[in-house]
């Protein structure tokens, strides 16, 4: 570099002594080349590849029908192109976090938290932004690592209607009700919902005022679940059970299991029991499920249900 850097000085050199007019100019495009091939060797080539890279991100993040298969073909064709280019510029933060998110897509959780946090070192966590920290969040609540899922996502919480903060708000919810603390958990989500109670259900406002529901579920407080989840029906009426399918398109559950309860409790709201029962079944049925005595207290109540006497004023009991 010490020698580029002496050749670079040298041809500036002559350059001046034989143009003295033209090198005096600050903005010598010749000239910027030059110091921009000095500081980045393989600058150009690297955004030639980040380029392609995001494009190929971009089709998978808003094809919302995308097949398995092509979601994997994206991620596969940019994390080969981010590859070269962080073999090219190892510091380069952008390639960096592009890296890591391409490489958490293709489910290479290793090579995803090695760019991530060489990106949060590289920039200070007040500077990687909630794609980055938000991102590491959610892979540290999937290994079930509680503290340090925490401890990122409270990085990347934000505003609802930014980026993918709707789930930020969620995952931090969750983690935090995994390591015992339910009401900052509902405080997490209720401090991410606007002050006007969500009069406009967006995609972001709909998934977090379900997973309010689901957490006062979860905590017991029942009649605080269901004024949540009638608020929602009055607003949404019969579109109720597209606007929360349409916004759980916008998580990726962390514990998986937890698409199960999400599930059974939209399929209780909407009345749909005997699909209510089998996806608490399903929940319960998995191994140190967390929340499974409350999707056996569920069950339970939609057998006794089921059982009663045939009234069409019975109202399901609640669990």
């Amino acid at each position: 570099m010490r020698r580029l850097l002496l050749v670079a000085l040298t041809l500036a050199a002559g350059q001046a002594e034989a143009r003295p007019a033209r090198s005096a100019r600050h903005d010598d495009p010749a000239a910027s080349a030059l110091w921009r091939e000095v500081i980045e060797p393989h600058g150009t080539e690297v955004a030639a590849l980040l380029a392609r890279a995001r494009t190929a991100m971009t089709k998978l993040a808003e094809s919302a029908d995308i097949t398995a298969e092509r979601r994997l073909r994206f991620a596969g064709d940019a994390y080969g192109l981010l590859r070269r280019a962080h073999k090219l510029s190892p510091d380069n933060t952008d390639v960096l976090g592009l890296l890591g998110y391409a490489a958490d897509e293709l489910g290479k959780t290793r090579q995803a938290l090695e760019a991530l946090e060489d990106c949060v070192r590289l920039q200070g966590p007040e500077h990687a932004g909630p794609e980055v920290t938000g991102r590491l969040g959610t892979i540290y609540l999937r290994l079930g690592k509680l503290d340090e899922a925490v401890r990122w996502l409270r990085h990347a919480i934000g505003p609802i209607g930014v980026s993918n903060n709707a789930s930020v708000a969620v995952h931090l919810a969750t983690a935090l009700a995994a390591r015992g603390q339910m009401p900052d958990a509902i405080d997490a989500l209720s401090n991410a919902l606007p002050s006007a109670g969500g009069a406009y259900y967006t995609d972001a406002i709909t998934l977090v005022s379900f997973a309010l529901a689901v957490h006062y579920d979860r905590d017991e407080q029942r009649g605080a679940a269901f004024e949540i989840l009638d608020r929602m029906q009055a607003a949404l009426q019969q579109e109720l059970g597209t606007f929360v399918q349409r916004s759980f398109t916008e998580l990726r559950f962390a514990p998986p299991e937890d698409e199960y309860y999400y599930q059974a409790l939209l399929y209780e709201a909407l009345g749909a029991n005997t699909e209510a029962r089998a996806e608490w079944a399903l929940y319960a049925a998995v191994p140190d499920a967390m929340w499974r005595h409350r999707a056996l207290e569920h069950v339970r109540a939609l057998d006794a249900l089921r059982a009663a006497p045939a009234n069409p004023h019975a109202k399901l009991p609640v669990p």
